[in-house]
């Protein structure tokens, strides 16, 4: 009895278990990447070509401080968080070639994105732009540009310093014309300015001799303008869901369109939900052939 007594007495004296019975604590949603004590460039996936660096989906709410520190970073992905500010501080990773910002909720980019010089491919879609900074027209190399699902109705007249863009998508923003500067862009071959509040293309257009894929669904567009059959390098016109009535007899001199189509993904014309007149929506159905036969003989008579 008394040998028990002794054990229990010295195992009273041993040290006691803490219980913690408090919440665990929150890191920051980058903080579990770096628990480890890693360093942050351990964080950096190294391709073939680029160096890459990705916090998509993390719930951020600002940019982690150590991200301006890697300035090996050449592709930059911050897409799917809650971001309302990139701060000025992106200036200083100035070997990025990609950036994508995309799914956030910026009101706006600082001017020192005129930094990133290197900068091929920006994409900004579904934020809450509301205008561009003119610097963005400095980064010469930009060859792809997203910014649909904005607030934006202009851009900076300077864009059209950006001779070397191929790539723009302006939909889903309020733009009531295509601004001027986007004709200027003589390398463009992709333009995509539906769902916007367009009532007619401008005869500029016309001086987009690249463009292969022009989307222009969903917007108020009344007439088809002769200009844009001159634009005979497209492939894909989509003019879907607004108020033509009538199509110019100069359609067929659009010869790369190779079809009417009505899969979104196909190429060829788009022109369906119109208020086409009599007898355009039965020529429609009978295919492109058919169509531009009636367009060139009316033209004729």
């Amino acid at each position: 009895m008394g040998a028990r007594q002794s054990r229990a007495s010295s195992k009273d004296k041993g040290p006691k278990r803490i219980l913690f019975t408090g919440r665990r604590q929150k890191f920051s949603p980058w903080d579990d990447a770096l628990l480890p004590g890693r360093d942050p460039r351990s964080l950096l996936k190294r391709g073939m070509h680029h160096v890459s660096f990705s916090l998509v989906t993390r719930g951020m709410t600002d940019i982690p401080d150590f991200l301006w520190g890697l300035s090996e970073v050449q592709k930059l992905n911050l897409s799917h968080n809650q971001l309302r500010v990139l701060p000025p501080e992106v200036g200083k990773l100035t070997r990025i070639v990609v950036l994508n910002l995309c799914g956030n909720r910026l009101k706006s980019l600082p001017r020192e994105v005129s930094l990133l010089q290197g900068l091929r491919v920006l994409f900004v879609n579904m934020n809450c732009l509301t205008e561009v900074p003119a610097e963005l027209s400095l980064c010469r190399k930009l060859e792809v540009l997203s910014l649909s699902h904005n607030c934006l109705s202009q851009l900076p007249a300077c864009f059209s310093d950006l001779s070397r863009l191929r790539k723009l998508n302006l939909s889903n923003n309020l733009f009531t014309h295509i601004p001027m500067c986007v004709f200027s862009l003589k390398e463009l071959i992709f333009l995509h300015v539906g769902s916007n509040r367009l009532e007619n293309i401008a005869e500029s257009i016309q001086h987009l001799t690249s463009l292969q894929i022009f989307i222009a669904e969903a917007n108020n567009i009344h007439s088809f303008p002769r200009s844009l059959c001159l634009v005979t390098s497209l492939e894909l016109l989509n003019l879907n869901n607004n108020d033509i009535q009538t199509l110019p007899s100069e359609l067929h001199l659009l010869c790369r369109l190779v079809r009417i189509a009505w899969n979104p993904m196909d190429k060829g014309l788009h022109i369906s939900h119109n208020p086409l007149s009599k007898p355009l929506p039965e020529l429609v159905e009978g295919g492109l052939e058919m169509l531009f036969g009636y367009l060139k003989d009316k033209k004729h008579t």
